[in-house]
């Protein structure tokens, strides 16, 4: 019959508290508790930043491309060629040109500055997902020499005008003319509004055919980067690695990761900080076990000497009392990991709940752009918290484990 080690034994008998130290027991129970709180917190607030960043991920990524190929001077000629060859490379979901242009949009006394996207609207749904955010119009309204702009609402309203009214576009390049050097100016049409929730693209970006761009901005037949699209958009290297085998020109290439660089860089930073300040709560918890153990201990100093008079070596008391402090610090990590996850998979029913019951919103629908609390669950996420709750209850559970090992039987049994 297979027995446990008397180690495991006594000291999984030990967190069972009696009658005479029920105080102990209270300490314990709270260490449980603590430990679970603090896990379970920080599996939760982990898992709602990581919705958070794929929230903003998403939403930067649905009017941009995965990735951009240009030649010298932000120039790109022949892209229908380049274009044959990209569609056909692994990865690429999908690829469009672009025209790309910085100006002011005048309209009455107001003035904006804006960047003013050229696109073909039969290859942009290939790249990013403008129809979708669109408020008023269609994509579709952007035809060739029809000068017509779609604008994203933020920027609307600032130049205060709609669909229908008419915008002036002040391109960089200059024309020269009889009367000296003169601004580039075009009239367009508003024929769309857009809004995806960024206020960089909803109060600076204004969309035009690209022929229509190709004219103000003096591009001729170039184009400004032929964007890319991909199944995976973690599979920039592999995709970059494929154009260098398959191209043979000089290509200018630019990833999400580098044009958003900073952007995500502190999300991550703040995600990091905040796992540092939850963790504390863990860490807090951790030294309410080596209270405990360390009373534990002094409450069993006959039984230790009984123990050790009888042949067990200290290396064995020491395993006894580390076992306890274990078991208290797996039973708070288990409990943690259970609530942490339960939560995080049920945030979208819970909060609507919390609000409900008090009667106020987190993220009201008519300030924040983001009005529901997203939540992503990663289980690499679960098991590095579980892994820390788990080492500061290890070494928590040292100190006391320890001292209960130099007890000295004559010591502890003279006034017995």
């Amino acid at each position: 019959m297979f027995k446990l080690p008397f180690e495991l034994l006594l000291g999984t008998r030990y967190t069972r508290a009696k009658k005479r130290n029920g105080f102990i027991s209270f300490i314990s129970l709270s260490s449980i508790i603590g430990i679970a709180l603090g896990v379970t917190a920080l599996v939760t607030v982990m898992s709602i930043m990581n919705g958070f960043q794929q929230e903003l991920r998403d939403r930067i990524l649905d009017m941009t491309a995965h990735m951009t190929l240009s030649e010298r001077g932000e120039r790109l000629h022949h892209w229908q060629d380049l274009y044959g060859i990209v569609k056909t490379l692994p990865h690429v979901k999908g690829a469009a040109p672009n025209a790309m242009g910085q100006g002011m949009l005048t309209a009455g006394d107001r003035v904006k500055g804006v960047l003013v996207r050229g696109v073909l609207p039969k290859y942009e749904g290939q790249v990013a997902d403008v129809q979708s955010k669109m408020v008023y119009g269609q994509m579709d309204d952007l035809k060739s020499r029809d000068y017509n702009i779609i604008l994203g609402t933020e920027l609307a309203n600032g130049l205060g005008v709609s669909v229908g009214d008419k915008v002036t576009l002040v391109a960089p390049q200059a024309s020269i003319s009889p009367m000296g050097i003169m601004p580039r100016l075009k009239r367009f049409t508003v024929s769309g509004l857009f809004e995806v929730g960024m206020h960089e693209y909803d109060s600076a970006l204004a969309l035009v055919h690209m022929n229509d761009a190709q004219r103000v901005f003096k591009l001729g037949d170039a184009v400004s980067a032929l964007q890319l699209r991909l199944d995976d958009l973690f599979a920039v290297r592999a995709v970059r690695n494929e154009i260098a085998d398959n191209i043979d020109q000089v290509l200018y290439i630019r990833d999400w990761t580098q044009q958003h660089a900073n952007f995500f860089k502190a999300i991550e930073m703040e995600k990091r900080m905040m796992f540092i300040v939850l963790a504390l709560i863990i860490m807090v918890a951790a030294f309410n076990i080596v209270s405990t153990m360390v009373m534990v201990v002094t409450d069993k100093q006959k039984d230790i000497a009984v123990l050790r008079t009888i042949g067990a070596s200290p290396a064995s008391i020491q395993t006894i009392f580390m076992v306890q402090g274990l078991i208290i610090g797996i039973v708070g990590a288990l409990m943690g990991i259970v609530g942490g996850v339960t939560i995080s998979l049920n945030i979208d029913v819970i909060v609507p709940f919390i609000e409900n019951l008090f009667g106020f919103k987190f993220f009201p629908a008519d300030i924040y752009y983001i009005s529901k609390i997203p939540s992503d669950l990663h289980w690499e996420d679960v098991w590095v918290v579980s892994g820390l709750a788990f080492i500061l209850t290890l070494l928590a559970t040292i100190y006391p484990a320890r001292r209960a090992a130099k007890t000295q039987p004559a010591e502890a049994l003279r006034y017995e």
